[in-house]
């Protein structure tokens, strides 16, 4: 059986000999990797001084000083075969599955599924349906998006290149960063309240939002091997408090009370709390295959799918449920009332209120958990922004990460009295563009690649990717079909207006369904005069 932790150890080797070549890395049998160097002499020279300065070298030395200490200094560079992981394990295979749930097993979920009840007025039952529904189909786009990254060892925003164009995909990057920025905002703000409402008189929300995001920010620095090690177990306290949460708690949920509205609002509302649940599980697609560039090439894409999926929508399941059973109770309960007058976090610590001392300490747990959810955007978004220029790239990772953490903390300071409207303006309107980007990417696949493949060695050289005018078309057509179809507090599209007295937010399957229209024949004529 192979070591229990050979993505970790692949990523550290590779990182070694892309800094140190000279110095050749014993190979052990329980490790068995392979550490020759695979980038062409080009690339290297690009990546040893791409910029000629001191600057430039003074960022190799830091680069280097990490991986003295077993921190991974890879940044976005692609991870060729004979870096990877020679052969998987089970242990491999379980971490596939693992990583989702200890990332969704998390109080932001949990709050999430509070939007049901609490903001769309719907019954138990209504919520619990739309949400499930609405994580499975998310989780679809993004479990497929996680099979990319054993096949290419490329990271997906960079994969994302391949379909976009050099220019048009930076983009997307600068869009999938203000995602990644503002979930990590979010589990902060949540962590936060629910530290808080366990020490009311001895912790203010603002240091439990630093509190949880130091430590997200610390496990992301030191790259995939504790990330990976983190998040293997990880879930383990939170399913077992969140199994608690459901049995303190679900003598207080109404299963009973009907969805508020005539049926066209009704309706609208299970569109609209649908659509919110499918943004949460289809934003993790631009990051997904980050977390499997060490598997080996030949990975099954069907069982890393299969497991992705399952890690997904069962996690997403038991959080988002558990949240709404306690919303439910918001009209029934004062105590429940009170609670989420004060915050979506302090609704949690009242349920557990029953278990008195014990309760507390499960509360600390759920909110600890958050960092579990907090890691992967800190981590993805570091890489991220390498993509954004040449300069950029060669910033090592763990200084963007960094950037990132203060960006995000400073944004949870500020918005930590709003989380509600957040949530339900902020998740729903990150999911329209990527609904969008990803029917670019899947038709760029099934119509214009399915003979040819990818050239996995261009994937940063701008001369051999689409020049992207097709992608780009169609990109902005679908966000016009997403304007005109979305449905939020501070702006009701027309095709929205026609359903419920709120309307009914469509712009994930019209943008969608625009950009699907559009881009084949535009990709073609671009094909056709320009030739690439």
């Amino acid at each position: 059986m192979a070591s229990d932790n050979e993505v970790a150890t692949a990523a550290v080797r590779s990182s070694k000999d892309e800094i140190t070549p000279s110095q050749p890395e014993p190979a052990t049998g329980e490790q068995n990797f392979k550490t020759e160097r695979s980038y062409s002499v080009d690339e290297t020279a690009h990546q040893r001084n791409p910029i000629g300065t001191r600057v430039g070298s003074l960022l190799r030395a830091f680069e280097k000083q990490l991986v003295e200490y077993n921190l991974e200094a890879r940044g976005i560079e692609r991870v060729a075969v004979d870096e990877r992981m020679k052969r998987l394990s089970w242990v491999s295979y379980s971490q596939a599955f693992l990583l989702w749930v200890s990332i969704n097993l998390a109080a932001n979920n949990i709050t999430l599924g509070m939007l049901g009840p609490a903001v769309y007025g719907l019954s138990f039952l209504d919520s619990a349906l739309c949400a499930a529904l609405g994580c499975l189909t998310g989780g679809v786009v993004a479990a497929w998006m996680a099979t990319w990254g054993p096949l290419s060892g490329i990271r997906t925003m960079a994969f994302g290149r391949y379909s976009m164009g050099w220019w048009p995909s930076k983009i997307i990057v600068v869009l999938n960063l203000v995602q990644m920025i503002g979930y990590c905002m979010i589990d902060c703000v949540v962590g936060g309240q629910i530290l808080s409402a366990v020490s009311p008189s001895g912790m203010s929300v603002a240091v439990g939002i630093v509190i949880i995001a130091i430590i997200g920010w610390v496990v992301a620095t030191f790259g995939i091997q504790v990330f990976h090690y983190y998040e293997r177990y990880a879930f383990l306290p939170q399913l077992i408090v969140i199994c608690i949460l459901f049995g303190v708690s679900s003598r207080k949920f109404d299963l009973s009370t009907v969805s508020e509205g005539d049926a066209r609002t009704v309706a609208g509302n299970r569109l609209s709390f649908f659509s919110i649940c499918l943004s949460a599980a289809i934003t993790y697609a631009p990051l997904a295959g980050d977390f499997f560039v060490y598997y080996p090439e030949h990975t099954s894409r069907l069982t890393i799918f299969s497991l992705t999926l399952a890690g997904l929508v069962s996690s997403f399941a038991l959080a988002i449920i558990s949240g709404i059973g306690l919303a439910s109770g918001i009209s029934t309960y004062p105590e429940y009332s009170a609670a989420y007058a004060i915050g979506q976090g302090a609704l949690i610590v009242e349920a557990f209120g029953p278990l008195h001392g014990f309760g507390k300490f499960c509360s600390v747990i759920v909110a600890l958990g958050l960092v579990a959810n907090t890691v992967p955007p800190t981590y993805s978004a570091g890489v991220d922004f390498q993509i954004l220029g040449r300069y950029a790239e060669i910033v090592p990772r763990v200084i963007w990460n960094f950037i990132v953490f203060v960006i995000y903390t400073v944004c949870a300071l500020a918005g930590r009295e709003h989380l509600s409207e957040i949530f339900t303006n902020f998740l729903a309107l990150m999911g329209y563009w990527v609904a969008i980007w990803f029917a670019i990417v899947l038709e760029d696949f099934l119509f214009f690649r399915s003979k040819s493949g990818y050239n996995w060695a261009a994937w940063r050289d701008s001369s051999k990717l689409p020049i992207g005018i097709a992608a780009f078309m169609a990109f902005v057509i679908g966000w016009v079909g997403a304007v005109l179809s979305m449905a939020q507090v501070w702006y009701i599209g027309v095709f929205a207006k026609s359903v419920g007295a709120y309307g009914a937010d469509m712009g994930n399957y019209v943008g969608f369904s625009w950009a699907c229209i559009t881009y084949p024949p535009m990709r073609y004529l671009e094909l056709r005069y320009f030739g690439r």
